[in-house]
């Protein structure tokens, strides 16, 4: 890499950690069937895990906390969310609380998905200021998806617009923590999580044991 490279680069993560600029990632992972019926057999129960959020609390080894809120605010155990929904994101050894809404669900013949974007925590009380619960602002979102290309199995997580919640009234007294979340622990993180979390809307676990 150039000196310029290397300048720009930096620039460019100063710019980040300042939360004027953000990223956009994307996670992915796929799993290959031997014929149209075994494959659109295993996207069912690829939409069934991929809607089923507080199961995936239970991935193993290293893994965040995924707790399904209702529009309330109201822990539920519904395996299928409704647009408004709230999931309450916990990162492993750590008791701080990350919120995001579901703003919107998405079912095709051959797709299925859901997007999130930062919230504040769900019926905050009256008298205290709105503050965004989320390392992220909320202009982020991050979209769930598992998707059938013929014998070809799909799950992705993307993420768009990821700036860092240290700026303003929206994030409250969370800057300095956030920026450290955003940039330290969950940017270490992070691949490790949507990488386990598409692996398993995939099945790719079940493969290997075959």
């Amino acid at each position: 890499m150039g000196i310029k490279k290397i300048i720009d680069k930096v620039k460019e993560e100063v710019k980040v950690l300042k939360g004027e600029e953000a990223k956009d990632k994307v996670y992915q992972n796929e799993q290959d069937y031997p014929d149209v019926a075994s494959a659109q057999a295993a996207f069912e129960e690829s939409k069934k895990k991929l809607f089923n959020v507080n199961l995936w609390s239970n991935l193993e080894g290293i893994n965040s906390t995924f707790e399904l809120h209702d529009d309330r605010g109201r822990k539920t155990t519904a395996v299928i969310p409704e647009m408004g929904y709230f999931v309450k994101i916990t990162l492993p050894a750590s008791n701080v609380t990350n919120w995001v809404n579901i703003s919107s669900i998405r079912i095709e013949d051959n797709l299925a998905e859901f997007m999130v974007h930062p919230s504040e925590k769900p019926n905050p009380p009256t008298n205290k200021e709105e503050v965004t619960e989320h390392f992220f602002t909320k202009e982020a979102s991050s979209t769930f998806r598992v998707e059938l290309q013929g014998t070809r199995l799909i799950g992705s997580e993307i993420g768009k617009n990821e700036y860092i919640n240290n700026q303003g009234e929206e994030s409250g007294d969370r800057s300095v923590l956030n920026t450290l979340i955003a940039e330290g622990g969950w940017a270490g993180f992070q691949g490790l999580q949507w990488d386990k979390l598409t692996s398993y809307l995939v099945h790719q676990e079940e493969a290997k044991a075959e």
